[in-house]
Parts: C-alpha cells; structure tokens; sequence
C-alpha cells in the first residue's frame, strides 16, 4: 500500500509541508509506504498543447509524452493507492508549480467523448490541503470555497473520490517585525498557530489514516 504526498509549496519545512507530513504520518499508522515529492524540486512546465495524449493510436495515447520531471512522477501516482496534494493559495489560486502539474497530470486521462471518461485506470482516494494567509471568514466572502469545491470535484472526476483539508489564518513569518504587515494581527496569528494548528495537524493525520484504512478495507 502507498500513499503519496503531493507538495506545491516552494517552503519544504513551513504549513503546508508540516501537514502533508502528519498526512502521510497517518497513512504509515495504518500501514502505508508514503513519500513526499517536492514539486519545487522539480524542472518542468505545464501542458504543453501537443496533443500527444489525444492522438489515436498513438504511442503516448492517454499519457503525457513529455519526459522531463515528472514523467516518474506520474507513474508513482498511477503505482499508488491514494495522493495527497497539499498547496499554499496565492491570490485565490494554487502555486504556479502545483496548477502545471495538474495541468499536465489531469489532461492526460480527460477523453473528448461528452461522457467525464477518464483514461487514469482504477478508483483511488485524493485529497487537497490548502494553506492560506486570510482568515476563514475572508475566505468566503472573496468565493476562495468555490474554488476548492471546483477542484474537489475535478479530482472525484479522474480518480472517483477527493476531499479537502482548508487551513486558514496561518502564520507566515518567524519575525513579523521584518516585514510590512501593518495589516495582520500578529499576535492573534501567533494564538492560532500555538492554539488552532495542532487540530488542524491532527486533521491532516486524521486524512491519511483513513485514506490507509479504506484501502486495507477494499
């Protein structure tokens, strides 16, 4: 059985890395081979339109043809038993690494048919965490939620079954004295971090432990 960690983060030791990390701490509890790849340690770019993956008879039909990085990758996703992506949110969205690579893992299993086909091969158990600066309350009324709901419901689509883990009001600085932050509350920052993120830590081993079970169960 393995599960794997998905990091979008450019940090390899800060919010997002630390919860895949209990993620994939919950998933060894149960069992679970796991590893955490670093997409920031990759060299890639994302989909390159080459339609490779779509052509008929063709030798890279439902597979991305480029062989850069995360060619290995791909095929340790296809190995595995559940993926846990993990991404910081910038300006409402996913890291720029962390949007290439699902651009170029997803396409390659969408068919043209009208039917939502996928081309991946078997059911496994996805899941998002996302990290982000603002508060949860912000979070809903700029519509982030509808963002993470869209995407939970792209990976059911290629893979049968996602969830998401959404951390809000994390703590982004050792020194906030350094920077400009006029803005923020640092010391409620500084209470959430040391009161709320240990349950969201929690959380995140919570996921990966299930995601083990429910592949022993099946």
């Amino acid at each position: 059985m393995k599960v794997l960690g998905i990091n979008g983060s450019p940090r390899r030791q800060w919010n997002t890395a630390t919860l895949l990390n209990k993620a994939l701490e919950g998933a060894a509890s149960k069992g679970a081979e796991t590893e955490l790849i670093h997409l920031y340690n990759l060299n890639y770019k994302g989909c390159m339109s080459c339609f490779a993956c779509k052509l008929i008879d063709g030798r890279s039909y439902g597979r991305c043809a480029i062989n850069d990085d995360l060619a290995p990758i791909f095929k340790k996703i296809e190995e595995a038993d559940a993926v846990i992506l993990g991404s910081p949110i910038y300006f409402g969205q996913v890291t720029g690494e962390m949007r290439s690579f699902l651009e170029r893992l997803l396409f390659q299993y969408l068919v043209y048919d009208g039917k939502g086909t996928s081309l991946f091969g078997k059911k496994i158990q996805t899941g998002f965490i996302y990290t982000m600066n603002v508060s949860e309350n912000i979070l809903k009324d700029i519509g982030y939620d509808q963002n993470f709901m869209s995407m939970e419901k792209t990976l059911k689509r290629f893979f049968g079954a996602s969830e998401s883990l959404i951390v809000t009001d994390t703590y982004q600085f050792d020194d906030y004295s350094k920077y400009v932050t006029t803005g923020l509350d640092e010391q409620g920052k500084a209470k959430r971090k040391q009161d709320e993120f240990p349950n969201d830590c929690l959380k995140a081993f919570d996921m990966g432990a299930r995601f083990a079970q429910q592949v022993n169960a099946g």
